[in-house]
């Protein structure tokens, strides 16, 4: 009993299963029972009913399951989820179990790193493995007939695992600084800032001398720029001449005035070249529909005589 750390006062409950015997479970609660004492307190829990038993969190300071001897208790995710819930912050959970020395697939009897994975899912910290030794011939014939399970190569450890020293869902005031923090710029040397500052009577100070900043500009900075100058190398070359998108060196207007200037360049554009031979080639979106036959490049000018005859 001493290995579990039991002392007055404390809330211990005991888990089993059908496989604990009775005698010896009578035995552990009596010991444990004395050990508490009158203002401690000892529950008895089966593990099948452990999940309906309704304890309210953080009830037992320790609990211990599958350590009555002759046990073969086998401990599932919820079982160890619900014992880490009803354990009051900074209580410890022992427990016992048989584990495969070997991994063996869809097995229900765990290895002990499993194990100890399980127990630290469910919550608890500080999870170590305290013993390790071969089934008794008892616990052997307690396996096969209660658990259903052969194998040669089981172990029995005993595992503990404690809880954190807060509730789940608890929450505590951050302290923060209060004291100013420094900005993290260097300290500026007052006579360096002195040297640097110019104040309006400097200006009037003969020994400052003052650049005109006229006297920066060449007689060449002073003439007007030719416009084709100004022109970027790439900017109407090719073929066709065509202005840059945000044309701003006076290609775009130029290209619009000789636009105007030539009234060929205005007409409608055809696109099978047949427009000028009559409403019998033309296409049913010629712009030319419905005008006589022309000249390539003519212009056609209907009278006012035709437009009230059509």
């Amino acid at each position: 009993m001493a290995d579990f750390g039991i002392s007055a006062g404390q809330f211990v409950a005991v888990v089993w299963d059908k496989s604990s015997p009775v005698e010896a479970l009578k035995d552990l609660v009596d010991k444990l029972q004395a050990l508490t004492g009158d203002e401690g307190r000892v529950s008895v829990e089966n593990i099948n009913q452990l999940l309906q038993s309704a304890h309210k969190e953080s009830s037992f300071d320790i609990i211990l399951s599958g350590i009555i001897p002759g046990s073969t208790t086998l401990h599932s995710a919820e079982i160890l989820a619900e014992m880490a819930r009803i354990l009051r912050p900074s209580g410890c959970l022992f427990l016992k179990e048989p584990v495969e020395t070997a991994v063996v697939n869809n097995s229900k009897v765990k290895t002990a790193s499993k194990l100890c994975s399980a127990l630290t899912l469910s919550g608890l910290v500080e999870v170590k493995e305290l013993q390790r030794e071969f089934l008794s011939p008892e616990e052997i014939q307690s396996v096969r007939e209660h658990l259903g399970y052969h194998s040669d190569s089981l172990l029995s450890v005993q595992i503990t695992g404690k809880k954190p020293n807060f509730e789940v869902g608890s929450s505590s005031q951050l302290k923060l600084s209060t004291t100013k923090k420094s900005s993290g710029k260097p300290a500026v040397d007052p006579a360096a800032a002195k040297l640097w500052t110019l104040s309006a009577n400097d200006m009037e100070d003969e020994s400052v001398d003052l650049i005109d900043s006229d006297e920066l500009l060449d007689p060449e900075d002073m003439k007007k720029p030719d416009p084709a100058s100004l022109r970027a190398a790439s900017c109407g070359e090719g073929k066709k001449r065509k202005a840059c998108k945000n044309c701003t060196c006076g290609l775009a207007e130029e290209l619009e005035k000789e636009k105007l200037r030539d009234p060929i360049s205005s007409l409608p554009k055809s696109a099978c070249g047949n427009c000028y031979l009559g409403d019998a080639f033309r296409c049913a979106s010629c712009p030319y529909l419905g005008m006589p036959a022309f000249r390539p490049g003519e212009k056609v000018l209907l009278s006012d005589s035709s437009l009230n005859d059509a």
